[in-house]
């Protein structure tokens, strides 16, 4: 029997194809009632499953090993969680032209996750840059993100965000850090088990966050939230993340050329520290904002859409270049550290 594939020339992320669709089933049959309790329970035990996952997958030698390149890691930490939110507060000057309030505080959330890790190699080895050092800047980040993105989203949204509390902060604590150290804690019998079904894994945790992001847009449905954006708001958003997008492309780039970074450690810097993480701040936001978490969400899953598709061309562009400048025959750091990504991959 013949495997059934996504066509190659439909322009969307199929994750994010899946996730769509998932927001259009929430939209038509929202869960109400007890269903409503059901799949809020079981979003809330998802979430603890893949920050326990995450825990058991971050490998602590690696980590360790990583740190050698800590100017790297310190411009991507500071990029997401200095820079990111610093442009975040600037949209405030947006509202109301281009957003609403509501979206406006999406914007600024969007800005304190913490930057991915899976697009950030994929597209650091595309564009033949440091790929064992855009391993451990991702994981960096969040690891940094479980700590940082509550603090700093009860020090910038506290009191100015529908659904946010501080009490948020200390559930983040319970419900994400505490499975994540647990899965540290048991890496050492298991992480060989999670590594050997890595590929039924990822399902699950996939299929965690899409369980997250129905119970979340089926409140906001339930609860009318989703009146209060019209198609000229949605487009707004689009320019608003557009720039802010290249903006920190911009910024990136030429921050570590001032720094004076290596060509391959300039990608790992670009594509680290100008990306954010759908997978980690989709359950974030459904522990600090509840009812609000669909409507604060749309702008990270907006984003991150378009920093695939815009990195994705970089991503090729800088390839091409670096293949044009590379002696024949020549075997560069970064090409190395690809094949030994491969090769534990």
């Amino acid at each position: 029997m013949r495997r059934l594939r996504y066509p190659s020339w439909i322009p969307v992320d199929p994750y994010i194809a899946a996730l769509l669709g998932t927001v259009l089933l929430a939209a038509l049959l929202p869960a109400r009632g007890t269903g409503a309790h059901v799949a809020g329970g079981a979003s809330t035990a998802a979430v603890a499953l893949l920050f326990f996952l995450y825990g058991v997958r971050l490998s602590t030698r690696e980590a360790m090993e990583g740190l050698r390149h800590w100017r790297l890691h310190l411009t991507v930490l500071g990029s997401t969680f200095v820079v990111f939110p610093l442009l975040g507060l600037a949209s405030g000057a947006l509202v109301p032209y281009l957003l609403t309030p509501e979206l406006r505080t999406g914007l600024l959330f969007l800005c304190l996750v913490p930057s991915t890790i899976q697009s950030s190699i994929a597209f650091t080895s595309v564009a033949r840059g440091n790929v064992a050092a855009a391993i451990c800047a991702g994981s960096f980040s969040s690891l940094a993100g479980l700590v940082l993105t509550p603090l700093l989203a009860a020090l910038l949204l506290g009191g100015g965000a529908a659904g946010f509390s501080a009490d948020a902060v200390l559930g983040i604590v319970l419900q994400l850090l505490a499975p994540f150290v647990a899965g540290q804690l048991l890496r050492r019998w298991i992480g060989g088990f999670v590594t050997d079904h890595k590929k039924v894994l990822g399902l699950v945790d996939r299929g965690s966050i899409l369980l997250v992001v129905y119970a979340a847009f089926s409140e906001g449905v339930v609860r009318g939230i989703w009146h209060q954006v019209t198609p000229l708001r949605l487009l707004g958003l689009l320019l608003a993340e557009a720039l802010l997008l290249a903006a920190m492309l911009g910024i990136t780039s030429y921050g570590s050329r001032r720094l004076g970074f290596p060509r391959e450690d300039r990608v790992t810097v670009v594509f680290a520290g100008s990306k954010k993480s759908l997978a980690a701040g989709l359950p974030m936001a459904s522990v600090l904002f509840g009812a609000q978490a669909g409507l604060m969400v749309l702008p990270l899953m907006l984003f991150h859409q378009m920093q695939l598709m815009v990195c994705a061309v970089l991503a090729k562009r800088w390839a091409r270049r670096a293949e044009a400048a590379e002696p024949a025959g020549a075997t560069r750091p970064a090409v190395r550290a690809r094949e030994a990504v491969s090769a534990r991959s």
